[in-house]
C-alpha cells in the first residue's frame, strides 16, 4: 500500500489552512498512513481495510458536531432519497425488527398502495426472495428502474395465505405537503412536513386552491418538520413575503458561504392573517421560515420553543462516490440573530447557550427577539406530556400490530374524524398485552431493582430476597392496572394509529385536529383580529 496519493491529496487540504497548519496536515497524514500500511501487513488476523479505515472516519468526525458525517457509497441511494425525496421505486416505506419486516407506511397515489398492499403487511417474499430481516434490506429490493416490475408477497394480519402483488416500479416524488383542509370561519390549514425540492411551489399551490374555497386566513403547522433545503425555506418565506426580501444570511470559513439570500418571485399573498405552530421538533429550514416571518411580523407564532438549529450543511463530493455532509456556517435570520442552540466542544460534545449569553434583537416593528435558543413563539403553549408507558408502547411497535390488528378484523369507517375506539376493543388491546406478557420496566420496578442490588452485598440479604422479590411482582403485576390508569392517554393513539393504517398520513392528521388544542388556540387566536394585531406591536 502507498502513501503517494493520500499525500498528495494533502496538497489540496493545505491550501485552505493558515500557514502554520501546513506542517501538521501533512505530518499527521503521513502518519495514519503509514500506520494503516502497517496495520494492513502484520496485524497477526486478516483485517477489513474499508470497514477499518471507515471507523477512523467516523472516529474523527465525532470530534466535529452531529451533523457533519460520511456517507458511504453504498449508502449514497438513501442519502439522495433523504435530500431529494425522488427516487424510482414503489412509494412504500419498510422497517420492523430482527424477526420482521413490515410495511410501516405508504404514499396514497404510488404503485404499492394502489396495487393493495396495506400499512402493517409483513414482508414474506420480494421476487421470490425470502426476506431475512436481519440482513436484507428490503427497502432496496423494492427499489429500481422505474417502469421495471416487482412481486412482492405478504402475510396480512387476520389471513392465513399468503396475498401476491406484481408491482410496476415508477418515479416517485415524496411529496413536502401531508395534509391540506378548510377548517370552519374560512382558516386554511397546511401542514408542511419538509423543505425538498417543490416545498416553496407546493406551499403556493395549496394556498392559492384553498383562498379559491374562501380562505381568509391560515394556520401552516411545522411541527415535527425537520428542515431541508435552505433554498426551498427561501422559496416558503417568499410564498408570503415580498421580492427582495433578506430571509437569511450565512457565514462560514469560506466566501462561498458567507452571503445573503433574498425572495426572488412576487408573493402569493402579503396579508393574510397566518398563525404557524411550532414545537420543539421544528429545526432548521423551518426555523428559518418561522424566525423570517416573526422578524418581519408577517405571523405569530404559537407554540413551543423550537429546537435551535442555525447550521447549514453543504455535501462534498469524495472519490469513489462517496460524500462528506459537513456543517459549512452559521445561518443568521433578518433580525441578526442566530438561533443555534447548542455548541460544540472540540471534543463534539454539546454545550447549551445559557439564557444569560442570548442577546435581544429587534423586529420590523420593534418587537424583542432572542437569539442562541431556538424561535420562541409569540403565544407559548404547554408540551404536550406523554407517559413512560405511552413511549414504551409507541417505540415497541405494540400500538402499530394492534392497529394492523384491528384493520384486520373491522370494516374501515366513512371518515376517520369521528372515529372512536370502543372501551370494548380497548379492553381487548389489555388483554392482548396481558397474553403477549409484555414487559415494560416502570420507573417503581427500576428503582426496585436498583434497591436489590445496593442491598446485595449487605448482611442479612438473603432474608430479606423474598420480600423484595415479592415487591418486584406486584409492581409487574400493576402494569395492566397501569393501561387503565392511562386510558385516556393511550386510547387516542391507539385511534390515531388505526386512522392512519386505514387512510395513511390523512387519517392520522384528520384524527389528531379533531382533539388538537394548539390548532384550536390558532384557530381562536385568527378569529380575534384585536388580539392578533395586539400580539403584532411592540410591548
Amino acid at each position: 500500500m502507498k502513501t503517494k496519493p493520500l499525500l498528495l491529496s494533502a496538497l489540496f487540504l493545505v491550501s485552505a489552512a493558515t500557514a502554520a497548519d501546513h506542517f501538521d496536515i501533512v505530518r499527521n497524514l503521513d502518519i495514519f498512513a503509514s500506520l494503516f500500511k502497517e496495520v494492513n501487513a502484520y496485524y497477526v488476523d486478516a483485517i477489513q481495510p474499508k470497514e477499518l479505515i471507515e471507523k477512523g472516519i467516523k472516529g474523527m468526525l465525532a470530534h466535529t458536531d452531529p451533523y457533519t458525517s460520511y456517507i458511504s457509497e453504498e449508502n449514497e441511494d438513501s442519502f439522495s432519497i433523504q435530500t431529494t425525496g425522488r427516487y424510482a421505486g414503489v412509494g412504500a416505506l419498510v422497517g420492523g425488527s430482527d424477526k420482521k419486516t413490515v410495511i410501516v407506511s405508504l404514499y396514497a397515489g404510488f404503485p404499492a398502495y394502489e396495487a393493495g398492499i396495506r400499512v402493517g403487511d409483513e414482508l414474506a417474499t420480494i421476487d421470490g426472495k425470502n426476506i431475512d430481516p436481519q440482513h436484507a434490506d428490503a427497502s432496496v429490493m423494492l427499489r429500481g428502474l422505474a417502469n421495471t416490475r416487482v412481486t412482492v408477497q405478504v402475510k396480512r394480519p387476520g389471513q392465513k395465505e399468503l396475498l401476491t402483488f406484481h408491482i410496476m416500479r415508477r418515479n416517485i416524488t415524496i411529496p413536502n405537503i401531508s395534509y391540506q383542509t378548510l377548517l370552519d370561519n374560512n382558516v386554511a390549514y397546511i401542514k408542511l412536513d419538509d423543505f425538498m425540492p417543490g416545498a416553496g411551489k407546493e406551499l403556493k399551490n395549496s394556498l392559492q386552491y384553498l383562498k379559491g374555497l374562501g380562505a381568509n386566513s391560515l394556520i401552516l403547522d411545522l411541527r415535527e418538520n425537520p428542515g431541508g433545503s435552505l433554498y426551498e425555506a427561501i422559496n416558503v418565506a417568499n410564498v408570503f413575503l415580498p421580492q427582495s426580501k433578506k430571509i437569511t444570511s450565512t457565514k462560514g470559513k469560506t466566501k462561498e458561504w458567507s452571503k445573503d439570500y433574498f425572495t426572488l418571485d412576487a408573493p402569493a399573498d402579503v396579508k393574510m392573517p397566518i398563525v404557524v405552530l411550532t414545537a420543539k421538533s421544528t429545526a432548521s429550514a423551518s426555523e428559518i421560515v418561522a424566525g423570517a416571518l416573526q422578524d418581519y411580523d408577517r405571523a405569530l407564532l404559537l407554540g413551543q420553543r423550537t429546537f435551535g438549529k442555525g447550521l447549514v450543511q453543504t455535501t462534498r463530493q469524495l472519490p469513489y462516490h462517496a460524500q462528506l455532509k459537513i456543517t459549512s456556517a452559521r445561518y443568521y435570520i433578518p433580525s441578526g440573530r442566530c438561533i443555534q442552540a447548542m455548541r460544540y466542544t472540540q471534543d463534539g460534545k454539546p454545550t447549551y447557550t445559557p439564557d444569560s449569553l442570548r442577546k435581544t434583537f429587534k423586529t420590523t416593528a420593534g418587537r424583542q427577539v432572542r437569539d442562541g435558543g431556538g424561535i420562541e413563539p409569540d403565544v407559548v403553549t404547554e408540551e404536550k406530556k406523554v407517559s413512560p408507558l405511552s413511549k414504551h408502547l409507541l417505540a415497541s411497535g405494540e400500538i402499530f400490530s394492534y392497529a394492523a390488528f384491528y384493520c384486520a378484523q373491522h370494516a374501515k369507517p366513512s371518515s376517520q374524524k369521528n372515529f372512536s375506539l370502543s372501551d370494548d376493543d380497548y379492553n381487548k388491546f389489555a388483554q392482548t398485552l396481558s397474553k403477549k406478557k409484555w414487559s415494560f420496566v416502570s420507573s417503581f420496578e427500576k428503582e426496585a431493582d436498583r434497591l436489590m442490588a445496593s442491598l446485595k452485598e449487605q448482611v442479612g440479604y438473603e432474608s430479606m430476597s423474598p420480600l423484595l422479590n415479592d415487591l418486584k411482582n406486584s409492581i409487574r403485576q400493576n402494569q395492566n392496572r397501569e393501561l387503565m390508569q392511562h386510558k385516556d392517554e393511550i386510547k387516542p393513539l391507539l385511534e390515531e394509529e388505526i386512522a392512519f393504517h386505514y387512510d395513511l398520513i390523512k387519517g392520522r392528521v384528520e384524527q389528531e385536529l379533531s382533539r388538537d388544542q394548539e390548532l384550536k388556540e390558532a384557530a381562536k387566536l385568527l378569529a380575534d383580529a384585536s388580539r392578533y394585531q395586539q400580539l403584532l406591536r411592540p410591548r
